[in-house]
């Protein structure tokens, strides 16, 4: 890096800044990652000063340019230029504040208690940061619905000469995730779709925890990026800025195909041993290194958490000048295209939001009482289509599976999306579960309001991004359908038994696991309306009898998570049966049938745990009072948490194996579920109880 220019002198003191901040935080908090950060720091410093569209006055500014940090570990090189450039904090309710994001405060109590500066970078915990990117390859494959989100708001917004959308998305990754399988299926898909506005950088620096990469990683990256469709360009050192600059230049020139920039670097550049496995294990230099690294750079040694003078305008006169420009700029248009635009502009200011439009809920299907019924997949579908309708941004897709989730849209105009029609609405993410749901969040992290769709068993593949929606609180919506042994002959492999489990215990994310038809459109209902919380769908391949609310309760009780759908004729009964989705007919012909025999019974529809415990104790109590010890739960899943509302007197009925390949009647008889074993149980709970057992 020359250094004979001044401007050039304070690029190369910018850049050292970034690394001695990285040094000396890792260092006061004794854990964390200096190397990478030291390492990445010219080609950051280089994309955020010359490259990155974004104003640090306003960092949720719609049309911004997006930076991931995929390598999150790196974590203190964000933070670095999150506090050089001065980008301000913004509050939850999307207004910019006055003080910045991350202080120099902020940076000496890394990875502290209540400091902004995170072991990884968290979406709402710091301003500036763009998604959560804790787990290898989920910031990659996120990144992939961030640039894809540009082309369907482009497509939807953009009139002529006033380009609303048209941002970039740089990514920064490394080894973890180019070895993870989820970064693979992401590159394909953004191939396919041809996503020229993003760019990913890989840190090629042979650096894992075990070691040199060649343990297990000798694979022609490049070479594959190549085969998937991507413009592939190489800079063999990565503190020549000059090299960084040109073919970001030509990554901007690129119109055609997403680019991957490998990137040769030295962890710990600057530092005399230049590579340190220490950084893979998350390890600080020590003081005797950091000196040392210091003296080589020029730096006072002893000096801490030092900006020297002149730094914080080189980024104002920097990033904060043309990035603030291009704001100004969209802002001034944005009037125009207001005046121009009315109702367009409307819907851009409540996407921002995540508010809905007016009439969101209007033509809903309605569903009378019908003894066949339908599967909740075929009225979610109903629903899904007439809410799409009225919501232009609600979109999305299946991994290779709408025929059977019935998660296609299919009104006039919906069209597909796909690299020659950005509008359509209609996703087609082939069969990629695990990037279906990071490329999701993308989308909701640019405010589209996205569905996912799959086989409730291939939850398992989607796991990892859906506790990310949660962590982020993003409000993707999951429909997962052939929701339990339903399955029937698709044998075990196929017939979820801990899912439902696995996606209870994940915290903020709501799970509904609607009873018919009328469960599922006010389960829908409820899910439009949230703006923070991430839900899960669970629905069913088999017909669900649409219960007749004339008779019994209204399905507005899903809003409630659990509501008392029949009730014992004085409202006191001997015994609660409690179901959730398909089993709730079940129960309630075993309720019908202890009934008719004089018992006295409750059966409460329990849609959602999640739901349910959020609302007051003396409803709770009022669904499922505590004097009352006999009850039963009927649930085609797993039992585990059952017992916090059956108590220590009821029963579950519930899967205690896997399932077996057979028609579905055969299997609810082999496993348990018919009426006649739910009055069976509901007796003997209680006799249990009037005996005092």
């Amino acid at each position: 890096m020359s250094t004979s220019k001044p401007e050039l002198n304070m690029e190369l003191l910018s850049i050292n800044t970034i690394r001695t901040l990285a040094m000396d935080a890792v260092q006061a908090a004794n854990s964390g990652h200096p190397g990478t950060p030291m390492a990445l720091a010219p080609v950051a410093y280089t994309i955020w000063q010359k490259f990155l569209r974004y104003d640090p006055n306003d960092p949720i500014w719609p049309n911004r340019d997006r930076f991931v940090l995929s390598n999150g570990h790196a974590s203190m090189l964000l933070y670095s230029l999150l506090h050089l450039a001065q980008v301000k904090a913004v509050n939850p309710q999307y207004e910019t504040l006055g003080q910045i994001s991350v202080t120099l405060e902020d940076i000496k109590k890394f990875r502290q208690l209540d400091s902004k500066c995170p072991g990884h970078p968290e979406y709402r915990w710091t301003s500036g940061v763009e998604t959560t990117t804790g787990p290898l390859g989920q910031g990659v494959a996120t990144s992939v619905g961030m640039a894809m989100a540009r082309w369907w708001l482009g497509a939807h917004f953009n009139k002529p000469g006033y380009e609303m959308f048209d941002y970039n998305v740089y990514v920064l990754c490394g080894d973890g995730d180019m070895m993870e399988g989820i970064s693979g299926e992401a590159a394909s898909l953004a191939a396919h779709h041809k996503l020229a506005n993003l760019c990913w950088i890989y840190d090629n620096n042979h650096i894992t925890i075990e070691g040199n990469t060649s343990l297990a990683f000798t694979e022609d990256v490049a070479a594959r990026f190549k085969a998937y469709g991507w413009n592939v360009a190489h800079v063999t050192d990565a503190n020549d800025t000059g090299a960084i600059e040109k073919v970001l230049h030509q990554f901007n020139q690129t119109t055609d195909r997403p680019t991957f920039i490998v990137l040769d670097s030295h962890i710990g550049y600057g530092s005399p041993h230049k590579q340190d496995t220490r950084e893979a294990h998350g390890e600080a230099l020590g003081e005797d290194e950091i000196r040392l690294t210091k003296k080589n750079y020029g730096w006072p040694e002893d000096a801490k958490f030092l900006v020297p003078d002149g730094i914080y305008d080189q980024f104002k006169n920097g990033i904060g000048k043309h990035g603030g420009e291009a704001r100004a700029a969209w802002m001034k248009q944005t009037e125009e295209y207001k005046a121009k635009w009315p109702e367009l502009y409307d819907q851009m200011e409540r996407m921002q939001k995540r508010q809905l439009p007016q009439g969101w809920d209007k033509d809903l299907p309605v569903f009378p009482a019908d003894a066949k019924g339908l599967a909740s997949r075929d009225s979610g579908g109903k629903v899904l289509n007439a809410l799409a309708k009225n919501v232009p941004w609600l979109m999305g897709g299946s991994a290779d599976l709408y025929p059977s989730t019935k998660t296609r849209l299919t009104f006039d105009g919906v069209g597909d999306f796909q690299a020659d029609t950005r509008g359509g609405r209609n996703m087609h993410f082939g069969i990629r579960e695990h990037s279906m749901c990071a490329i999701a969040n993308g989308l909701a992290l640019c405010k589209i309001r996205p569905f996912a769709s799959t086989f409730f068993i291939f939850s398992d593949y989607c796991k990892p991004a859906i506790r990310l929606s949660a962590i982020m609180e993003v409000p993707v919506i999951y429909i997962f359908t052939h929701d339990s042994i339903g399955v029937g002959e698709d044998g075990p492999t196929h017939q979820p038994i801990e899912q439902l489990m696995a996606l209870r215990a994940v915290p903020g994310l709501i799970v509904l696991r609607p009873a018919d038809a009328n469960e599922v459109l006010e389960a829908y209902k409820f899910t439009m309306q949230l703006h923070h919380e991430p839900v899960a769908l669970v629905l069913t391949r088999q017909n669900l009898p649409t219960i007749d609310r004339t008779k019994y309760a209204s399905a507005a009780g899903v809003t409630k998570g659990a509501y008392v759908l029949a009730d014992a004729a004085d409202g006191k009964p001997d015994v609660i049966l409690m179901a959730t989705g398909s089993e709730v007919d079940m129960a309630l012909k075993a309720y019908e049938k202890l009934v008719a025999e004089g018992v006295k019974a409750r059966l409460v529809s329990m849609p959602s745990w999640e739901i349910f415990e959020h609302q007051p104790k003396e409803y709770r109590e009022s669904v499922l009072p505590p004097a009352v010890t006999a009850r039963v739960s009927v649930e085609q899943a797993g039992t585990l948490g059952w017992d916090k509302y059956v108590g220590p007197k009821g029963r579950i009925i519930g899967m205690h194996t896997f399932g077996a390949s057979a028609p579905l009647k055969e299997l609810q008889k082999k496993f348990g579920f018919e009426p006649e074993a739910i009055v069976s149980a509901a007796k003997e709970v209680i006799a249990n109880a009037k005996s005092g057992k």
